[in-house]
C-alpha cells in the first residue's frame, strides 16, 4: 500500500505471509512506473511493467530483459529507508537514520501522513499541452466519421474543433493552419507543422486487407502510450495471453531518419518486428515471418486531446502468404478481436502510469538495451520539442 513518511512517498509490502513489512520508493527507476501496482511473486516485488524484481533489501535481483545471465546495474537498486518496524498494531517507517531506536508507544491514535506525490523529472516532460504540438499534425478523426455536409466536434491540445465536410472541402472552427485527409484519417495542424509525414506503403496494396479498430479513449498522455506501444519487454507480464516468455529481448537495430526513425529486432523463430515512428505519435508497427511469408503491420496514431486523455487510432493491414487468398472476413474478425484485446490491456497500464507526460532528459529514468526504441523516442520528440 502506498504510504507518506518525511515527505516522501514509498510503499510497503509483506513479501512473505506473517513475514516482516518491507518497504520501497514509490516508483521503479526504470519507467517511474509506481510500485503501488506491483505484486509479490517468490518473496520478491515484481514491477508490473517490465518484470523486475527487488528484494526486500531494494536489490534488483531479476532483470527479464537481460536474460538469464545479465546483470542489473546498479541504478537499477531501490534506495530503501533506514528503518521499517511493527509495532503497537502499526507500521513506522525512519527515511533516515534516527537517534529514536524503539518507536513510543503512542497516547492516541496516531495520524498517517499523506501519500505526498512521488518527486517529478529533473528534466523537460512532453505532456499533451505542450506548445511544441501546435505545429504538427494530428489525427482527429476517421474519414468515414465526417460525411458530407455534416459536422464533428474533436477535442485536441486541450481545445475543442468543430470540422465541417463543405462543397469547398475540409474546414475547422476555429481556424486552423490546415484541415486535410490522408490514410484514411482527418487531419488537424494548429499551426505550420514541422513534423513528418508517416508513410504506409500497405495502405492502398491489394495484397493487405484494412480494418479499422473502433478508436478508443486512454487515460493519459500520449508520450508515454506511445513509448509503451514500442516497448517489446513489457508483453510477457502485461499480455500473457499472448504465451510469451519473459526472457532476454535483442537489443533493436534503430535508424534515425527525418521526423522520426526505424528500429528493427528479431524475433524467436526468425521472425523481425519493425517499428517506423514520425513524432510526434505516428507508429507503423510491422511483424514479418519468413516461414510462411505472411507479414501483420499496424499503423497506431495518437491524437493528444487533453492533459489526461489520448484518443488511439488503429489500423491493422492483413495479408496472406504469397500465393494464398487474402484473409476470410471471419479471420480478419478474429484478428480484430486479439489486437483489441491487447490494445485494452496496455490501456489499463497506461492508466497506471499517471504522471504529467514522457521523460525526455535520459538521466530521468533507467534505461537498458532492450529500451533502445524508447530511447530514440524520447532523443527525436525533444529534437521536435527544441526546434522553434
Amino acid at each position: 500500500m502506498p504510504v507518506g513518511a518525511g515527505g516522501r512517498a514509498w510503499v510497503v509490502v509483506r513479501l512473505r505471509p506473517g513475514g516482516e513489512v518491507s518497504a520501497f520508493p514509490a516508483r521503479c527507476p526504470h519507467r517511474l512506473v509506481p510500485l503501488a501496482a506491483a505484486t509479490v511473486v517468490d518473496g520478491r516485488l515484481q514491477c508490473p511493467y517490465h518484470g523486475w524484481r527487488f528484494d526486500p533489501e531494494g536489490r534488483c535481483v531479476d532483470l527479464p530483459s537481460l536474460g538469464p545471465d545479465g546483470t542489473a546495474p546498479p541504478r537499477a537498486d531501490l534506495a530503501v529507508p533506514w528503518a521499517v518496524e511493527e509495532r503497537h498494531g502499526w507500521v513506522w517507517l525512519a527515511p533516515e537514520r534516527t537517534p529514536v531506536a524503539v518507536p513510543p508507544a503512542p497516547s492516541s491514535r496516531p495520524v498517517p501522513e499523506p501519500v505526498p506525490a512521488p518527486l517529478p523529472p529533473s528534466g523537460p516532460v512532453l505532456g499533451n499541452l505542450d506548445p511544441a504540438l501546435e505545429h504538427a499534425w494530428h489525427p482527429v478523426a476517421l474519414t468515414r466519421e465526417l460525411r458530407p455536409g455534416g459536422w464533428l466536434q474533436v477535442r485536441l491540445l486541450g481545445r475543442t474543433w468543430t470540422l465541417h465536410r463543405g462543397d469547398g472541402g475540409l474546414s475547422a472552427d476555429p481556424p486552423a493552419w490546415g484541415v486535410r485527409e490522408r490514410l484514411g484519417v482527418v487531419w488537424l495542424a494548429p499551426a505550420q507543422p514541422r513534423d513528418v509525414a508517416l508513410e504506409v506503403p500497405e495502405d492502398g496494396n491489394r495484397r493487405f486487407v484494412r480494418r479499422w479498430l473502433p478508436s478508443v479513449r486512454a487515460a493519459g498522455p500520449a508520450g508515454p502510450l506511445a513509448d509503451l506501444l514500442l516497448d517489446a519487454a513489457h508483453a510477457p507480464f502485461v499480455h500473457p495471453a499472448a504465451g510469451d516468455d519473459a526472457g532476454e529481448v535483442p537489443a533493436a537495430d534503430v535508424t534515425l531518419e527525418p521526423g522520426g526513425f526505424t528500429a528493427a529486432r528479431r524475433l524467436p523463430g526468425g521472425r523481425r518486428a519493425t517499428a517506423v515512428v514520425r513524432v510526434p505519435f505516428q507508429l507503423r508497427l510491422r511483424v514479418d515471418d519468413p516461414g510462411p511469408g505472411a507479414a501483420t503491420p499496424r499503423l497506431v496514431l495518437l491524437q493528444p486531446e487533453d492533459a489526461d486523455s489520448t484518443r488511439v487510432h488503429t489500423c491493422l493491414f492483413l495479408a496472406a502468404p504469397p500465393g494464398r487468398p487474402l484473409p476470410a472476413p471471419g479471420d480478419v474478425a478474429a484478428e480484430a478481436a486479439r489486437e483489441e484485446q491487447v490494445l485494452a490491456e496496455d490501456l489499463a497500464l497506461a492508466a497506471e502510469l499517471a504522471g504529467a507526460g514522457l521523460p525526455l532528459a535520459l538521466r530521468d529514468e533507467l534505461h537498458v538495451p532492450a529500451d533502445r526504441p524508447g530511447v530514440a523516442l524520447r532523443r527525436a520528440l525533444a529534437d521536435f520539442t527544441a526546434a522553434r
